[in-house]
């Protein structure tokens, strides 16, 4: 997932045409033990990976 040009792997949900995404806010969990997240609007390009790419 790029957001705002960056790379990031800690994306939760996602959703291209209104231009945001859920990412985990660190080790930070809500009284019931569920990861905090953040929504943070701008850019989003959902991708693929080839497995030629991640070898390399």
């Amino acid at each position: 997932m790029r957001f705002k040009g960056v790379e990031k792997t800690n994306v939760d949900e996602y959703c291209v045409s209104e231009g945001w995404v859920r990412v985990t806010a660190g080790k930070t969990m809500d009284r019931k033990g569920n990861p905090m997240t953040i929504k943070l609007q701008g850019e989003v390009v959902p991708y693929f990976r080839d497995i030629h790419d991640a070898e390399s």
